[in-house]
């Protein structure tokens, strides 16, 4: 006889512990269990070979989770003249098995070491659920299984909508065997991923201004990054005959769907953190995937949408976070329509890029040459003001900032003297406003 090896294993009768050989060819590369034969390989027999086959699949059945059963093949054999029972285990497609006592975990899950079933190490199931699970990573089984729901609680509630086990699987945060999924885990408290944001100063990550990293659930990742964000997306404001008007460095709707574009969109089974970087003149969002399998760049611009993970949209959908499937991109750049600097979009094989670009920053006209001297009063801002209308038709008021090196407040107020003294005409309202020189 042969000796035990990874594939090959005897029994000198049926045994419980049977169930952890089991579980370790399936997990592994698949093997042989002959139950006869002692472990020097004399072939002992076995008594009452039906009702052996019988305790042993029942066993297996109801100890190993998903059902390995149909990846074994239990017969009698006859070896030197006696009865052997042999099971034959494949190597399983749902990969990792695991006892249903234990759960997914070192002390559930079992590999073939040599001649001997070993307990997996947390990396080596990984491997087995990133190997198995493909496109499909939040629906393969968590190995975190000791989760807690508080951000998605509160979320669910602030929404008005129930979250209980009924409705975590009708979402698929629990599977038909009633074990979280990586969705669950995505949206638990205990979710490791991460989102790195960092305010820097200038148009370079030479110098922070601030920093912070969003843990825990997805949903409570989504707040701390929304606020932090908000905290350095300035407010700038105009005056459109007694009304002032608010505008912000980006617009809110661009902010909203980039966002949620890096949080529903990216690839979880890659490890790293989403970045979000703010500079003075530009946001950018970066999130790990690239494109889902059979998109291209150009479908993009089309409003194509392919989801790599199509539960968490669904959690996102009913929320109301997201509106319609594949417009975020569309929407983004709706907002960026009359804008002089439009979003950009960067793609490579494992990430995807939005550019954001700041309203306010650099958008004085390219011909316009910079004074060398600021304007002292406020007499002497209106006649420079002036002077830079003998060579420009038109101007905005932040073209008049950058040639003069003179703030908003003093610009605005001259601008409107100017208008009131019927110098200058004021054109367009908000972010398209515009100055020219009254006709005489």
């Amino acid at each position: 006889m042969n000796q035990e090896n990874t594939c090959l294993e005897y029994k000198r009768e049926y045994i419980d512990d049977i169930r952890y050989t089991v579980l370790a060819f399936a997990n592994t590369q698949g093997g042989r269990l002959l139950i006869g034969i002692e472990d020097d390989g004399t072939v002992c027999g076995v008594r009452d070979p039906d009702d052996t086959m019988l305790r042993m699949m029942n066993a297996i059945r109801d100890a190993i989770r998903p059902d390995v059963t149909l990846f074994t093949r239990c017969q009698t054999i006859e070896i030197e003249g006696k009865c052997v029972v042999e099971l034959t285990v494949q190597r399983g497609t749902a990969r990792p098995y695991y006892l249903a006592c234990k759960g997914i975990r070192p002390e559930g899950v079992y590999v073939r070491q040599g001649p001997s079933s070993v307990p997996a190490s947390e990396t080596a199931i990984l491997q087995m659920i990133r190997e198995t699970a493909g496109e499909r990573y939040e629906e393969a089984v968590s190995i975190e299984q000791e989760l807690t729901f508080r951000a998605a609680d509160a979320y669910f509630r602030k929404k008005k909508l129930a979250f209980g086990n009924a409705q975590k699987r009708s979402l698929k945060l629990i599977n038909d065997d009633g074990l979280f999924t990586n969705l669950g885990w995505l949206l638990s408290d205990q979710c490791s991923h991460s989102i790195k944001l960092a305010f820097f100063d200038g148009s370079t990550r030479t110098v922070f201004r601030d920093r912070t990293e969003a843990k825990g659930s997805l949903f409570a990742q989504l707040e701390t990054c929304y606020n932090f964000i908000d905290r350095y997306n300035r407010i700038h404001s105009t005056f459109v005959g007694l009304e002032r008007v608010d505008e912000r460095d980006y617009p809110v709707e661009a902010i909203r769907e980039s966002l949620l574009n890096c949080i529903v969109h990216r690839k979880y089974a890659i490890a790293g953190s989403t970045l979000i970087s703010i500079f003075d003149d530009r946001m950018e969002f970066v999130s790990l995937g690239g494109l889902p399998t059979g998109i291209q760049p150009d479908d993009i611009s089309l409003g194509v949408s392919v989801l790599r993970n199509h539960n968490l949209a669904e959690v996102f959908y009913r929320l109301h976070l997201i509106e319609a499937y594949g417009t975020g991109i569309m929407k983004i750049r709706e907002c960026y329509a009359d804008a002089h600097d439009k979003p950009k979009i960067d793609i490579s094989s494992n990430a995807f890029k939005i550019t954001l670009p700041n309203l306010h920053f650099g958008h004085h006209s390219p011909s316009l040459q910079r004074t060398s001297s600021q304007p002292t009063s406020a007499s002497n801002m209106e006649e420079s003001i002036l002077v830079l209308f003998q060579t420009h038709e038109i101007l905005s008021r932040k073209d008049i900032e950058d040639a003069l090196h003179v703030s908003q407040t003093s610009v605005i107020n001259a601008l409107r003297a100017l208008v009131s003294r019927g110098l200058l005409v004021r054109l367009g309202m908000g972010k398209n406003t515009r100055y020219r020189k009254k006709e005489t």
